[in-house]
């Protein structure tokens, strides 16, 4: 009984690899996911607690059932059907497609992930880019808003950063569900997305049946009370001004909205604006057909040198932050109450005239954007210098003529905080700091000038408080 076996190295192998894989089915794995769904469990109890939108069945179901969902959705089915007789298709193919286009579409919500480590990420990512600020809020409105409804935050597209900061501010009272387009598909970045329940978007594609899988989505999380963040104008402002809105995405989420028998539908204008937007020289230069396409290699350079400058002065104790970024929440529109009073039925309109009634909805609503979107001090400053290009300014000069828009723009109904000239004071010299750093002005001897090269970059972060100064 004392003998010996010998075995080949690699059947060994896979005797001990067998063994291993049995030890994870049967020990680790299951360990692991009750301690990671007891510690889930746990957030829950406690953001429960402190959430004014809670969070909704819909978002903790699982990933997979919600794909079912909504491939086996009846209009989703039907419109497999038509794509398959219209493309001569086998059904089989087309089914392919849409389970392919609702993984794409649909997202992987983890309350863990999301309170403790997207918002720790969130927040600090935000506050050492700038001095976060929130203006208004309608706290007192907010409080009459029906749990049972379902919340969107409307809001103007500044930067990128958008995502992160009212993800950050909002995260007290909700979770919020973005749209996000193709860009966020980089990896390690979808799963980060994923996670925070954002949703993937083609935003161009003209595929009908994929805008059906889409539509189909966004009407189930509506229904389902998930509250959402919504940009109108579908993608970044490239001058400064708020842009045409897109209706696509209302039109999802309206174009079934019963007020009747569906939970009401809140509207929550949000206005947000920054002293820096880190992508701003970009976006002036997608406006210029003249200017020359720039590869994947100069974007990766160039963003690997603007990290690594600022990395630098953080470690020589020369780094300054972008100065503001302020948000601002208006006043909640009931859907139900606009229908009302409008006397429509959204799902009772052919698209002729539904569409046209959806963007009155989305132009007052971009009109409540506009009117709280937050006046920042580089927006004063750039529109002084704009009035005074030709002249040599003195601090003190360019001090009372921003205090003199100040007033203008208060007197025109400005959402305008007011502060002690101490402080108003320290902005404005923060900000002609910060511009003097970028280049935007120069300074010879304690004199100012705008450089006549970067007009344009001025009329930027100016041009959100053009309405406040032609009214």
């Amino acid at each position: 009984m004392s003998g010996q076996i010998t075995i080949s190295i690699w059947l060994f192998l896979l005797l001990v690899s067998i063994t291993l894989l049995a030890v994870l089915d049967r020990i680790l794995i299951p360990s692991s996911r009750w301690f990671l769904r007891r510690r889930i469990n746990r957030v829950l109890e406690e953001i429960g607690t402190r959430l004014d939108i809670e969070i909704r069945p819909f978002q903790l179901t699982k990933r997979q059932v919600l794909i079912d969902r909504l491939i086996y959705d009846p209009t989703v089915i039907e419109a497999i059907k038509a794509h398959a007789k219209e493309k001569d298709y086998p059904l089989e193919v087309v089914q392919k497609k849409v389970v392919t286009y609702a993984k794409e579409i649909v997202p992987s919500f983890n309350a863990y992930f999301y309170f403790r480590i997207g918002y720790w990420i969130a927040k600090k990512i935000a506050r050492l880019l700038y001095r976060v600020r929130v203006g208004l809020f309608e706290d007192d409105l907010y409080k009459g808003i029906d749990p049972d409804s379902t919340v969107v935050f409307i809001m103007n597209h500044r930067s990128n950063m958008d995502y992160i900061l009212v993800a950050f501010l909002a995260a007290e009272r909700t979770t919020l569900s973005y749209a996000v387009g193709e860009w966020a598909k980089i990896w390690p970045l979808h799963m980060l997305f994923r996670f925070m329940g954002a949703f993937f978007v083609r935003r161009h594609s003209g595929n009908a049946l994929y805008r059906r899988v889409l539509e189909r989505y966004i009407h189930m999380a509506t229904q389902q009370g998930v509250c959402q963040a919504v940009f109108l104008e579908g993608g970044l402002s490239r001058d400064g001004n708020l842009q045409e809105s897109r209706l696509g995405l209302m039109d999802y989420m309206l174009r079934n909205f019963d007020p009747g028998k569906d939970r009401d539908i809140i509207f929550i204008p949000v206005g947000i604006n920054y002293d820096r937007t880190i992508e701003d020289r970009s976006l002036l230069r997608s406006l210029d057909p003249e200017a020359k396409k720039r590869n994947l290699w100069f974007v990766f350079r160039t963003s690997v040198v603007f990290i690594l400058k600022n990395l630098t002065r953080m470690l020589v104790s020369r780094w300054r932050r972008f100065g503001y970024a302020c948000v601002n929440f208006g006043s909640p529109v009931s859907t139900k109450a606009y229908a009302a009073k409008r006397q429509i039925n959204f799902m009772e309109l052919e698209r002729s005239r539904r569409f046209p009634e959806i963007k009155n909805l989305c132009d007052s609503l971009m009109a409540q954007i506009a009117d709280v979107v937050p006046i920042v001090p580089v927006s004063i400053v750039s529109r002084f210098f704009l009035e005074n290009r030709d002249r040599e300014l003195t601090f003190t000069q360019i001090e009372q003529g921003c205090r003199s828009l100040l007033i203008k723009m208060k007197d025109n109904g400005a959402p305008i905080i007011e502060t002690a000239h101490s402080t108003r004071k320290q902005a404005i010299s923060e900000a002609v700091a910060l511009m003097l750093l970028r280049g935007m002005i120069d300074e010879i001897q304690g004199f100012f000038t705008c450089d006549p090269q970067e007009i344009s970059l001025l009329e930027y972060y100016a041009n959100p408080l053009n309405h406040w100064l032609t009214k």
